[in-house]
């Protein structure tokens, strides 16, 4: 580094290829490598995407992101501490260092892309915003709503998506607003509003939750794209990269077959890709600071995409949401992951 003196100033001059300059790619790995845990900021309980069980263990889609990352790290998916945040607090929690990465049913959008200080590391849920009403209401449509008044919970991109839904369609609405989730749909099931906004899955989730789920139905509109995703501190690429490539990493073990049930035996494979994905060819883990079998320690540990996504809002849980949007790209959806090489 040089230093010019000025008018009495010093004034520090990088050189190409800095020590600060690297420092500043990889700082909030070394933090979390020297802390030995993983700090995530989740929902304060979304069933399907993080919610803690009878026992306090963390479980969803979301949180299978953290257990991810931990595995990449750690070698152990359990290397996590758990930050419920709510809406309105989940940017100032990322952005003052409490947590290291947001993993929280968080809609990508140009604005919080660019002016929050906030990066996205990729989309591990593809959504759009909708309605539940109740079923004795004996609506079809959302466009049905005309007059109704409205449950919504604030600091979300839920509220101005309904205002501009109604806008456009030239509709009237009265919006309820909340802060907190809970309050939001207990405001709902007590009758003090005549829907229930917000994405598609959380609306599954919440109905899963209600005291009468068959009284409630949600309607088949979608008004807006919602694509979820983590989301990390802008400034520090280094860090991005480990978690975008740890949910590439989880999507292209799905497109090659690769399972936690089948990766040990995979290790053998003569699959040029398989075999760099799991480290056993090319040097692959270090661009990302980690050892070499990073994907395999995700896979060991948390399994891959279509097995998260199975056990926490897919077929094999109590939700039971289609693939959709979210199977693979080559089987009609969007999940596509760029290649380990």
């Amino acid at each position: 580094m040089k230093f010019l003196i000025k008018s009495g100033l010093v004034v520090a001059v990088a050189l190409a290829g800095s020590v600060s300059a690297v420092f500043a790619q990889t700082k909030t790995l070394d933090t979390v490598k020297a802390r030995g845990t993983l700090n995530c900021g989740v929902n304060t309980g979304l069933a399907g995407f993080s919610a803690p069980d009878d026992k306090g263990q963390w479980g969803g889609l979301d949180v299978d992101l953290c257990k991810a990352v931990a595995a990449a790290i750690f070698k152990d998916p359990t290397k996590v501490k758990y930050v419920p945040l709510t809406a309105k607090e989940r940017f100032t929690a990322l952005q003052s260092g409490e947590v290291d990465v947001l993993s929280r049913n968080t809609t990508w959008t140009m604005s919080r892309d660019t002016s929050s200080g906030l990066n996205f590391a990729g989309v591990n849920y593809y959504d759009g915003q909708g309605f539940m009403v109740k079923k004795s209401l004996g609506l079809k449509s959302a466009k049905e709503l005309n007059g109704a008044t409205v449950c919504v919970q604030t600091g979300t991109t839920t509220e101005l998506n309904v205002t501009d839904f109604f806008r456009t369609n030239k509709l009237e609405y009265k919006p309820v607003v909340f802060e907190k989730l809970d309050e939001t749909v207990a405001a709902y099931n007590s009758g003090r509003c005549d829907a229930f906004t917000s994405d598609v899955s959380q609306l599954y989730s919440e109905r899963l939750k209600s005291p009468k789920p068959d009284e409630n139905v949600v309607l088949p509109d979608v008004i807006s794209k919602e694509p979820l995703g983590p989301v990390v501190r802008q400034g520090d690429s280094g860090w991005a990269n480990v978690v975008r490539w740890t949910h590439f990493a989880m999507v292209n073990a799905e497109e090659l077959g690769v399972s936690s049930k089948n990766v040990d035996e995979m290790l053998a494979s003569a699959n040029p890709e398989i075999k760099r994905m799991l480290g056993k060819e090319g040097d692959f883990g270090k661009g990302l600071g980690l050892e070499n079998d990073w994907a395999y320690q995700i896979i060991k540990g948390v399994g891959n995409y279509a097995e998260a996504f199975d056990r926490n809002v897919g077929a094999g849980s109590r939700l039971g949401i289609a693939r959709g949007q979210n199977a693979l790209w080559n089987k009609g959806g969007q999940q596509y992951a760029p290649p380990i090489r």
